[in-house]
């Protein structure tokens, strides 16, 4: 083990003589209580290194060892259902969010072990060596490194996570043991049989995204928004009512009272799909503003391998990252304590480089055992005074396909998810166009584009009313307003509190969008034949269409779908307005 004596401390930042070799990246215990620390910088015999922890006490001449690994977490069959701090140590409560120092782990567990293989047999990496759990069963996988021949492998039994459950043969005749528990460096993405192409929407049940703004499985979202947009709330939508099987949160840098908020819901939260609290597949890891900030950079890459070690199970994962803009700021302070050059407002010109190695480590995959796994990340992002071009949200814009952009003026006029239709995109939409045709819809892009198309005009025709009026606006321009103002009330607006309407199926997000279609088709018919739009706004099928969300829920497909025949029917016995009153 090497050892070093501290020179200098500031903050989070020392500097140590050197005794003995060390890497950079490194692990290393600090001082009497073993605080967590790493290497950032070797300087001939002087090294610099962060501490994850509160440095309170250090002084130079404490010594600082190596530990001999790079900065790992334990990965296990223990996670779900936890919440961690920024280095996955499991924490004692929701009222202090408080760890003990030092950098021992979280303690062993024991778990009901079902072996799948038998000895004798040809140990591949990543290959799935028995389950554990009874509610909801886990796969236990071997390390990517081992191959071999399987020696030896424990009977059907409870076993604690840190002892050897296998013992393999290795190609140069030694023995290895396998455990339950793994460590593994977080800075380092897990290794994949292959990148599959990402051909499929990851639903969110949430309208405006899924039909407008989807993103794929395996994809990767930002979700910009000044304070009270509404990020955490949509962020937490998203993790109910979201497609994946595991969900991994992860507030970085929040207030203390909003994560106290979180901890207090999810537990409560009833997993829509099972019944069961939907705690059960969640791993929350907890780094809030008065935690030390270097573990605030370390916590998303902690989050990004938890949800690789689940997506190597074939499972998909949902990352929310709450928010990349806190993270981004600890970035920030611990290089202005090195001393570092700093770039655009005062980040380090390496920003951009540490956010593409998170966001790409987001994909849709072969795993080493031949199964199909995902990772989708969806990072929130906190631009002071919501300014989006900051250096943050500029540069997230670089390495995600989905913008989904939290508007001030929207939140505070109650429309929720407030997300702006003309400043957000998606640039999955065109692969995922083939999904929604094998589902039913192969007018799905159509429909998309028309939508957004009436949106955009909607705004450039509101300019034009403000100056001269509504009523001053040509009769088809006063229709497209109308048809608007019912897409954004009847279609756009969800609300998370509702029972009926706080998730939308695919199915019902095609019957709404038809029903609607189908209205301002008839619609633009009867202007054009000479009506009114005033008389149209008076039909009473019209209020019907405003609450579609709130009229008919999942149960109610069907009499959605005769809800045309009764918009024909009004429109059939709407009579016509005599050519002298025109």
């Amino acid at each position: 083990m090497s050892l070093a004596r501290i020179t200098w401390i500031g903050g989070p930042v020392l500097r140590a003589r050197m005794e003995g070799p060390f890497s950079v990246y490194e692990s290393l215990a600090v001082g009497s209580n073993r605080l967590l620390g790493e290497v950032i910088q070797l300087r001939g015999d002087e090294l610099v290194a962060q501490v994850y922890e509160d440095t309170t006490g250090l002084e130079p001449g404490d010594e600082v060892a190596g530990i001999g690994r790079s900065l790992s977490v334990p990965l296990g069959p223990g996670l779900l259902g936890g919440i961690f701090d920024g280095l996955l140590r499991r924490l004692t409560g929701a009222e202090d969010f408080r760890v003990r120092p030092g950098i021992a782990t979280s303690a062993p567990g024991r778990f009901r072990f079902r072996p799948s293989l038998e000895p004798g047999v040809a140990l591949a990496p990543g290959q799935p060596i028995g389950t554990v759990g009874a509610a909801r069963s886990q796969l236990i996988l071997a390390p990517p490194w081992a191959a071999g021949r399987l020696e030896w492998i424990a009977g059907d039994g409870e076993y604690s996570d840190d002892e050897p459950i296998a013992k393999y043969a290795a190609a140069d005749g030694k023995l290895h043991e396998i455990t339950m528990r793994q460590h593994w460096p977080v800075r380092t993405p897990r290794p994949t049989a292959g990148r599959l192409p990402a051909n499929a929407p990851m639903i969110t049940g949430q309208r405006i995204l899924d039909t407008l703004f989807p993103v794929a499985r395996g994809g990767r979202a930002t979700l910009p928004g000044g304070f009270g947009t509404g990020k955490t709330v949509l962020q937490e939508a998203l993790a109910k009512w979201c497609d994946a099987d595991v969900i991994v949160y992860v507030g970085c840098g929040e207030r203390g009272n909003e994560m106290a908020e979180v901890l207090d819901e999810f537990p409560q939260l009833e997993d829509p799909r099972s019944g069961r609290p939907l705690a059960e597949r969640t791993v929350i890891i907890a780094n809030t503003s008065n935690m030390p900030v270097a573990a605030r950079e370390a916590s998303i890459y902690t989050a990004i391998s938890v949800a690789e070690y689940f997506r190597d199970q074939g499972l998909h994962v949902a990352l929310m990252a709450d928010s990349t803009s806190r993270w981004a700021e600890a970035l920030r302070e611990v290089s202005g304590r090195l001393g570092e050059l700093p770039g655009e407002a005062g980040y380090p010109a390496y920003l951009s480089s540490r956010l593409a190695e998170f966001y790409e480590r987001a994909a849709r995959v072969k795993t080493l055992s031949g199964q199909e796994g995902s990772v989708t990340i969806i990072g929130a992002v906190s631009p002071p005074a919501g300014d989006f071009s900051e250096p943050v949200t500029l540069h997230t814009k670089r390495y995600v396909r989905c913008f989904w952009a939290l508007d001030r003026q929207r939140a505070q006029a109650r429309f929720y998810p407030a997300i702006h239709p003309l400043q957000s995109y998606s640039a999955d939409a065109d692969a995922l166009a083939s999904w929604w045709k094998l589902s039913g819809n192969p007018d799905w892009m159509t429909q998309r584009q028309r939508v957004l198309a009436l949106l955009e005009q909607q705004s450039h025709l509101e300019r034009m009313a403000r100056i001269v009026g509504r009523d001053a606006l040509p009769a088809q321009q006063q229709l497209k307003l109308l048809c608007a103002d019912l897409v954004n009330e009847g279609f756009l607006r969800q609300s998370s509190f509702s029972m009926v309407d706080r998730y939308c199926s695919p199915a019902r997000q095609v019957a709404m969008l038809t029903v609607l279609l189908h209205f301002m088709d008839r619609a633009e018919a009867a202007v054009q034949a000479g009506m009114p739009p005033a008389r149209l706004a008076e039909m009473k099928i019209l209020r019907q269409l405003q609450r579609l969300g709130e009229e008919f829920s999942e149960a109610d497909l069907k009499r959605l779908s005769l809800l045309p025949r009764e918009i024909d029917y009004e429109f059939d016995v709407l009579q016509p307005v005599p050519s002298h009153v025109r």
